[in-house]
């Protein structure tokens, strides 16, 4: 059997929350993010093109809500020092200094969200990168 040959309309990374309305509050208010599917007790936002993170009420979802978050939420800019001056004037929980890594050629920092997921906001080093 072949793989269909049509494309990915999307890609949604789903994190699941305890207070969802605070986690809406957090990727709507500080991030910026725009509400671009409501489902209910799930709220999709896009990122960029293409690329979404689904906020769900973890009462309700597929996965439930743990205290260990084993994965990161990455978000490539033009201007990594615009945004950590930005975030660090909103006091984020868990505000990294930035950093670079010439091995992968990028700029970055992380923080938490309103429930400890760990967000990357970084820029290429270089141009094309």
């Amino acid at each position: 059997m072949q793989r269909p040959d049509t494309p990915a309309e999307l890609a949604i990374t789903f994190f699941y929350y305890r207070d969802l309305p605070a986690a809406m509050k957090f990727y709507e208010d500080v991030l910026g993010l725009s509400l671009a599917i409501d489902q209910g007790w799930s709220k999709i936002y896009q990122i960029c093109p293409g690329a979404h993170v689904g906020l769900v009420d973890e009462t309700r979802g597929m996965n439930k809500w743990a205290a260990t978050k084993p994965v990161q939420l990455c978000m490539r800019v033009r201007n990594v020092d615009a945004w950590y001056t930005y975030l660090k004037e909103r006091s984020v929980d868990n505000l990294s200094e930035l950093f670079s890594n010439e091995e992968i050629g990028i700029r970055a920092f992380v923080f938490t969200d309103s429930e400890g997921y760990q967000i990357e906001i970084q820029s290429a080093l270089h141009t094309g990168a």
